[in-house]
């Protein structure tokens, strides 16, 4: 037989399956869990649980409409403030038309702020934005990126408005005196045609030259 277990902190306090939980907030249920299996950690430094098989989360608004979404294939709650969500990361928060997508996401509920440390990327109708680092507001409005790269739509001209956007014109630098050269014009060569062939008549084809390249000492 293995050897007797004197502290509980590596087994869980609990574990359910087949869960589907609400969570409230001043009496409000702004959220919703569901999850097939569902550990708690009691006697861990910080307490955690953990949903080893995947995590649904939806996010209510006042009028108990789902307006976000997140889905994980792990996840971790530490001290029932800190979400760690891991492996495919998917976040639709329909009302302000966002999708987020990594492999991992953290959520301080406290200090009410996202962030990552692994490449992800950003969609909205207004900007796409993708990089390797970010940190932000609940509602994604301030972030802060590394490694940043994206886009940003323009809006269409107004037809009313006349102003006319002019490209600066190119400068070209002036040619080195060094390296200047000297350019003959083509001459004119007469060519002869036999009676047989033109009735005495002439062309003229253009005879190029060689480019003369002087270079001063």
């Amino acid at each position: 037989m293995g050897e007797v277990i004197a502290s509980r902190d590596s087994l869980p306090v609990m574990t359910t399956y087949g869960v589907s939980k609400l969570i409230s907030d001043s009496g409000v249920v702004r959220y919703k869990i569901i999850t097939e299996e569902w550990r708690v950690y009691d006697k861990t430094s910080p307490q955690r649980q953990e949903f080893p098989k995947g995590l649904y989360m939806e996010r209510y608004d006042d009028r108990q409409n789902v307006n976000l979404h997140i889905t994980a294939d792990t996840a971790y709650c530490f001290d029932q403030n800190l979400w760690e969500l891991r492996g495919r990361v998917l976040v639709n928060d329909k009302e302000k038309q966002m999708v987020y997508e990594s492999e991992i996401l953290f959520w301080d509920m406290r200090k009410h702020i996202f962030y990552a440390d692994r490449p992800f990327i950003i969609d909205e109708p207004t900007r796409h934005v993708e990089g390797t680092w970010f940190q932000s507001d609940e509602q994604m409005k301030t972030l802060e990126v590394k490694n940043s790269s994206g886009s940003m739509p323009f809006k269409d001209k107004d037809p009313n408005d006349t102003s006319t956007v002019v490209a600066p014109k190119e400068e070209v630098p002036e040619t080195p005196p060094s390296l200047q050269q000297t350019i003959l014009k083509p001459k004119k060569l007469k060519i002869g045609i036999s009676k047989s062939e033109g009735e005495g008549r002439s062309s003229e084809a253009p005879v190029h030259k060689p480019i003369m390249l002087r270079q001063k000492k």
